[in-house]
């Protein structure tokens, strides 16, 4: 009789016994996927931010001082950093130049002083429509140190010409009193190493901000990232 009880008793335990293991397997597809490893600073997927930068491109810019290493925020600012893309696959920045240096003291007359180094792309390689600006107000990016945001005249005047803070620099964010018009500059992207390479530009021989010798861009690559979607109509300049 006992032997029949534990008989009777044995089937639900037998029933339950994979429970536990069906709540495991439940809990590890519904958590969410983290990538990289803890140690690797590994990142959770369906984080914003992660999935930002997930989304954004890596260049490398090889300059005849160094490598700069820089990424482009194609989620934030969507229309600046295509725009500076399409100059990258197109090869216009080979052969280009960083020709300008911003320092305290090589502003004299400039009553908001800023640190920045400018670069343009090669003579005589094909230009595009100007693009609307993409205000710091909209996008979130700041004027942080080692950012990459588009040198411009007025508002929705940018090109080509992009500039690389050194240090914070505010006063080029939207409300900023580096421009008169108070909107700002369009920053795109980050500097991710070779701030070394940036500060000696910054530091190169120079008549007032004119960099003798321009410091050479060997060519800007892509190191990882997408392929932009945008279409932009192609103009001479």
């Amino acid at each position: 009789m006992a032997r029949a009880d534990r008989g009777r008793r044995g089937w639900w335990l037998r029933w339950l016994r994979p429970i536990p293991a069906l709540l495991v397997w439940s809990a590890v597809a519904a958590a969410p996927e983290v990538t990289g490893g803890a140690a690797a600073g590994g990142h959770v997927r369906g984080d914003p931010g992660v999935d930002a930068q997930r989304a954004g491109v890596r260049l490398r810019i090889r300059t005849e001082a160094g490598d700069i290493d820089v990424f482009i925020d194609t989620v934030r600012a969507p229309v600046t950093a295509a725009n500076f893309l399409r100059y990258v696959d197109g090869g216009s920045y080979g052969a280009g130049a960083f020709h300008r240096t911003v320092r305290p003291d090589n502003q004299p007359d400039d009553t908001v002083k800023i640190e920045v180094i400018q670069a343009s792309r090669r003579r005589g390689t094909t230009g595009y429509a100007a693009i609307p600006l993409e205000r710091t107000s909209e996008t979130g990016l700041k004027h942080v140190d080692g950012a990459l945001s588009m040198a411009r005249a007025g508002p929705d005047t940018a090109t080509s010409d992009f500039f690389i803070c050194i240090g914070a620099q505010p006063s080029l964010d939207f409300g900023g009193a580096r421009n008169p018009d108070g909107q700002g500059f369009a920053v795109f992207g980050r500097v991710v190493r070779g701030m070394d390479v940036v500060r000696r530009i910054q530091a190169s021989p120079a008549e007032s901000q004119r960099l003798t010798p321009r410091i050479g861009i060997v060519s800007i690559e892509r190191i990882s990232g997408v392929t932009p979607r945008r279409p932009y109509p192609r103009v001479r300049g």
